[in-house]
């Protein structure tokens, strides 16, 4: 079933400002609370939910603006390996919108019957994903190449294996629950307020040792560098993901991606356009009037191409699969060669008598001409 778009659930334009989406989710997200008696609906809670969850995160709503849902499966070769709706806890969105607390009507907990705040502090969450800018010189672009990169990312810790300390045992603050509750009565009823156990920090297990190596987080940031291969026709704009060498995740998850994304320095003569390849070629006069043969670049070496008598500023040759491989697949584009006659501003005083030999020439039978006659 194909998924709604994110910005249509919440009901924003794609141009939409954090603080837009923000108050969108926030008017929705009371609107559909399952314990909403009048519009409460659960799967549509999820849902926006989930949309804010991509949105509100600048590295994923540009991922989404790019690839769409496709960025949130594992068969994308450009997503978030890994993601799931229900990694999402909504209790902690909600906290963070709501400010404190997940307040709900007569206890709302978790979908589908399970205990959210239990289950979602100890899931396993991927570790974050890295962006990085890497700048390619032209003909690496082109015909690919291998590149060293380094960015400081998570590791799991050495000393105390990512557990974060020594001894667990269950938070005697929460009761192992990872939540705080509180009640408040109203006219309206019973308001159930959640709050993450700032002692175990919703994990429901405390140590009695943290471990000084990562100070109790479980990762500790090391510079890394990693080898990254280059595919051949890489673009300004385009991003390639190398899946799972990212930080490490949380409670074992999965490590983060690390999303690379290119810029390309011009060429001082080739001009590209996808995968065409655009080469203005100069002549002079003669060799545009008489014709000849002249040597030109390609991406692949020279070629000798034949230029024909009259040849004017402007006219074009198309080099059939002499432009860019498509990246990752089969085929290349073209190869334009587009002539420039060349005007010379200095003569010397024969070639000034040979030209004025030429403009002695009668061409007024030249379609041309009478074309422009008509409007005079």
């Amino acid at each position: 079933m194909n998924k709604k778009d994110y910005y249509e659930v919440l009901g924003v334009s794609k141009t939409a400002t954090d603080e837009e989406i923000k108050r969108a989710f926030r008017k929705l997200a009371k609107q559909y609370h399952p314990d909403n008696k009048q519009t409460g609906d659960e799967a549509k809670f999820k849902e926006v939910g989930e949309a804010y969850a991509i949105l509100s995160d600048p590295q994923k709503r540009r991922q989404y603006d790019q690839f769409g849902h496709q960025a949130f499966t594992n068969n994308g070769n450009a997503g978030y390996s890994g993601f799931s709706a229900d990694d999402i806890d909504l209790g902690d969105i909600f906290s963070e919108i709501f400010g404190g607390g997940f307040s709900g009507f007569s206890g709302f907990s978790s979908f589908g019957g399970r205990s959210g705040a239990r289950t979602n502090s100890k899931r396993p969450r991927k570790g974050a994903d890295s962006l990085v800018s890497v700048t390619l010189d032209f003909e690496e672009a082109i015909n690919g190449c291998k590149k060293t990169i380094s960015l400081d990312l998570n590791e799991k810790c050495g000393s105390c294996h990512g557990a974060g300390g020594f001894n667990e045992k269950t938070c005697p603050t929460c009761g192992g629950s990872g939540r705080i509750i509180s009640e408040q009565r109203s006219l309206f009823g019973v308001f159930q307020t959640q709050t993450t156990c700032s002692e175990c920090d919703g994990t429901g297990r405390v140590f009695k040792t943290v471990c000084s190596e990562c100070n109790g987080t479980g990762n500790v940031r090391k510079r890394k560098e990693i080898e990254v291969t280059i595919p051949e026709g890489v673009d300004t704009g385009y991003q390639l993901r190398i899946s799972g060498k990212g930080s490490a995740g949380i409670n074992g998850g999965a490590n983060g991606d690390i999303y690379i994304e290119f810029k390309v320095r011009p060429h001082p003569l080739f001009l590209r356009e996808d995968e065409d390849i655009y080469l203005t070629v100069p002549l002079t006069i003669t060799e545009a009037v008489l014709g000849c043969k002249k040597e030109i670049p390609t991406l692949t070496g020279n070629v000798i191409l034949e230029v024909k008598p009259g040849t004017a500023s402007g006219d074009k040759v198309k080099l059939k699969g002499k432009g860019v491989k498509k990246v990752n697949a089969f085929g290349k584009g073209n190869m334009y060669v587009v002539y420039k006659v060349v005007v010379p501003t200095k003569l010397s005083m024969a070639q000034k008598r040979l030209f004025k030999e030429l403009a002695d020439t009668n061409l007024d039978d030249a379609l041309e001409f009478k074309e422009f006659r008509k409007y005079l």
